[in-house]
Parts: C-alpha cells; sequence; structure tokens
C-alpha cells in the first residue's frame, strides 16, 4: 500500500467580499487573509467590516492596497460588543417599541414607549434608562422591552471599523490580515498491526478545532507545523462552549506537504468548511507495510517494570518520509476478525528519517527484579564502589530481547569491572545491555561500577 498524503486550505466566506485564506497553527491561534473592496471618495471615508472573529487581536490588523497604492488609515476600531438588553436598547434610542407590563393577578398587556436614553456604557456599565410613556418621561423600563427584527444579524458578528483618508477618489481591493485565536489543529495516528509479526499499517488524521466565533463556509486551508514563538494576548477569552464533532473523508487528491522558514506546511486544494463549535477531521496520511520492532527496556529510572517500546523508521524505504506534526499514536492488533487497542503516546515533530521510539504500556510476562549487593563510599580518598544485580525472567512463550539501560549518577568519572555482559556506552552517564532470553528462561546481569571524584 503507498503512502498518501492530503494538503490543507480554508477559504473565509464574506457577503461582498472575496474568499480569503487561513492559515492555522498547532498552538490555538490562525492568521486570516480577506479581501476588502474599496471604494472611496475624496476626503474622509468610514469603512466597516462585519467578517472578523470574536478573538481576533486588533493591535495585529494589517489593512493595504494590493495594487500598492498607500492607504492613509486616520483610526481604526475593533467593536466586540456583548449582546445585552442595554446594547439593543441603544440601537432604539430615539424610537418607540413595545413593552410588556407584567402585573400581580392581572394579565399581560404592551405599551409604547419612546426610548430617550437607553443608558448603554459598554461593557464597563452604563446609566439607568430614561424613557417617554403618554407623554411622560420616567427612569427605569415600564416592562420588559420586545425589539422589532433588526432585518439582519449584523449586530451579532464583531466588527472592524476604519476612516482613510483618500487624496482623489479610489476603486482598489485590500488585502486584510490579521490573527485569531480559538482554531487549531493537531495530528493523529492510528497504527494496525497483524495478529502475528510487527509490520504495521498508518493512517494520520488531521483534526480542526473552530471556537473562534464565526463559520469558515466553503474555506482553503493551511495548516502549519512547528514551534513558532508567539506571545499569549491577555485579552483572549477562553470559550467554555461545547463543540459539534464531524468527521469528512479526504478526497482523491494527493497530500502536498513543503518546508516553509523553519516550520512545515499542509495544504488540501479541496475546499471544506470549517463551522464555529466544530470539530472536523481529514485523513492526510496512510500508509501499509511499514516495518517495525517491538522493544522491552527495563530502565529502573522509570520504574520497576520492564517497558514495551515500537520502534520504527520515518523513511522512504520503510512506506513513510514525510515530516510527521506532532500528535498522538494509537496502536492496534489483529485479534480475529477485530481489532484490540494494545497503547498510546505522543510524538514530537518528527522530520524525515528519524527513528520513532513510542512506549505502549508494561510488558505483562517480562519481570526484572534490580538489587544493590555492595555499596561503600570513601569520601577522604573520593572513591566509591556500588555492584548491581538485575535478575530478569522471561514468562512468555517467545524468545525476547531485554535493553537493561542502567544510569551511573555517582560520578561522572566512573569505570565498569566484573560485568557479566557486554555493555555499550549510551551516554556520559548510562550504559546498556542487551540481554536474549529464551522463554521461560532466567538471567542475572551482574556488574560493578567505581566512581572517583
Amino acid at each position: 500500500m503507498k503512502r498518501s498524503l492530503i494538503f490543507l486550505s480554508l477559504f473565509l466566506p464574506g457577503v461582498a467580499f472575496a474568499a480569503p485564506g487561513l492559515t492555522i497553527y498547532n498552538q490555538d491561534f490562525a492568521v486570516v487573509r480577506d479581501t476588502v473592496p474599496l471604494e472611496l471618495k475624496e476626503g474622509l471615508n468610514p469603512i466597516q467590516y462585519d467578517g472578523a472573529t470574536l478573538l481576533l487581536e486588533p493591535d495585529s490588523v494589517v489593512l493595504r492596497d494590493k495594487s500598492g497604492k498607500p492607504l492613509q488609515i486616520l483610526e481604526q476600531n475593533y467593536r466586540n460588543d456583548p449582546l445585552t438588553q442595554a446594547y439593543l436598547l441603544s440601537l432604539f434610542e430615539g424610537q418607540t417599541i413595545d413593552f410588556t407590563v407584567r402585573e400581580p393577578e392581572k394579565p399581560d398587556r404592551l405599551i409604547q414607549a419612546k426610548i430617550l436614553r437607553s443608558g448603554y456604557g459598554g461593557p464597563t456599565g452604563g446609566t439607568e434608562p430614561v424613557v417617554e410613556v403618554e407623554g411622560k418621561i420616567q427612569f427605569g423600563l415600564p416592562g420588559k422591552p420586545e425589539f422589532p427584527s433588526l432585518g439582519d444579524d449584523t449586530v451579532l458578528k464583531p466588527r472592524l471599523e476604519w476612516k482613510i483618508q483618500a487624496p482623489a477618489a479610489l476603486k482598489t481591493a485590500a488585502e486584510l490580515g490579521y490573527i485569531t485565536g480559538g482554531l487549531s489543529w493537531q495530528a493523529s495516528y492510528n497504527l494496525v498491526s497483524p495478529e502475528k509479526g510487527d509490520s504495521i499499517d498508518v493512517v494520520g488524521w488531521i483534526t480542526m478545532e473552530n471556537r473562534s466565533g464565526r463559520d469558515f463556509e466553503e474555506a482553503s486551508i493551511h495548516l502549519m507545523a512547528g514551534d513558532v514563538a508567539k506571545v499569549d494576548p491577555q485579552h483572549f477569552m477562553k470559550n467554555q462552549r461545547g463543540m459539534v464533532a464531524m468527521a469528512a473523508m479526504a478526497d482523491e487528491s494527493a497530500v502536498t506537504e513543503k518546508a516553509f522558514d523553519e516550520f512545515h506546511l499542509y495544504s488540501l486544494p479541496r475546499p471544506t468548511s470549517l463551522r464555529d463549535l466544530e470539530t472536523k477531521q481529514v485523513e492526510f496520511l496512510r500508509a501499509g507495510g511499514v516495518k517495525s520492532e517491538t522493544v522491552y527496556i527495563f530502565n529502573a529510572a522509570l520504574g520497576p517494570k520492564i517497558s514495551v517500546f515500537r520502534e520504527f523508521r520515518n523513511s522512504k524505504e520503510n512506506q513513510l518520509g514525510i515530516p510527521l506534526p506532532q500528535g498522538r499514536m494509537r496502536f492496534y492488533r489483529e485479534n480475529g476478525s477485530q481489532l484490540e487497542f494494545t497503547g498510546e503516546s505522543e510524538i514530537d515533530h518528527t522530520p524525515v528519517d528519524e527513528l520513532l521510539k513510542i512506549r505502549t504500556g508494561d510488558a505483562f510476562d517480562l519481570v526484572a527484579e534490580r538489587k544493590l549487593m555492595n555499596s561503600s563510599r570513601d569520601e577522604a580518598n573520593h572513591l566509591a564502589v556500588e555492584t548491581l544485580e538485575i535478575l530478569l525472567k522471561n514468562r512468555k512463550t517467545d524468545p525476547v530481547s531485554i535493553r537493561v539501560v542502567e544510569r551511573l549518577g555517582v560520578s561522572r568519572n566512573w569505570k565498569i569491572s566484573g560485568n557479566s555482559d557486554a555493555f555499550e556506552k549510551k551516554a556520559s552517564d548510562e550504559i546498556e545491555f542487551r540481554i536474549p532470553l529464551k522463554p521461560g528462561e532466567e538471567r542475572k546481569v551482574v556488574y560493578t561500577a567505581t566512581y572517583t571524584w
């Protein structure tokens, strides 16, 4: 089975605007690019844009003329007022609306009142409203306001506003770009092994989440993988609303991937929709017959049990050979006609040709017992001696090889003697024994470490 990739791209919807672009980073933010048509008259021009997100970073907004002509922006405002009764009253100042009056033991009745002052003062507060009822002015509302329709949902949308000074009439298309929170993606991988053997089939998924407060219809998405330096803005609010799960099968287009600066960029040529509060999955990798190895490691520094790892190389020769974004790898093994889950772990961003070593759990039928047999320390002569014994037991019906990792932590100056088996120096303070065991076999690994300082 050949590997396949899928490149991801998203287009923002926009009424009266050209389709924009979106690059999502796996750090809970995105860069939005939009096209805003401008028809400016000579002098001062107020411009309004209602397609922004709830978590836009106002100081990241860039508006520039695509043709290269300079735009003289005198003022920029971002409005994201929470929808409240006072805010709606402010939209109907000077108008007469209905109010429902409820009184004990009387039927509800409607009266009309003119809103002279809404009292709206923005998110920080306001004053008491003032209304006119039957020719008389009063503080406070006479009942529950019944607002007429606004005609559209513009009031519900965040808004960008500019005041642009034009030396002459100009008709052009401006490019709008900004950073927003609430958009994220991550990779996940499902790896399936046959009932016998260590080869694996790999399926990789991209999971995108939209909590930005707006929908993206038929959009073109790019996904950036890598650790980009980003200062979290203090005004980002964590959206605690629930998400709607949704899966989308990938189309037949092959995923493309390219290096971009110090990162990797993935794209999908097929437009897709990513609505607010939606989680969407797209398959981006499928590889079969990947050669892997089950590795057993006993490292007392990590715990008393023998850990199980799966190792395989991310290379073209091994049916992979693409940069793998960080994410969770889940392992399954076939059991007749069904699959059984055998463990999972996280991987970091992994370049091509790197070896992946993924811990999937602890071995049930392999046992290790580590004992300090002798220990002495001579501070005057800066000398310490330790003798260690590690008993390994194989209770499986198959032969295994166990890697015994020993940490030499007393001093960086050490010497090994009396060792029962050959070892390999892995680091300045670490050695490794590789011990083969037959089914039912027990073996002792013994060595003496002499430290000086």
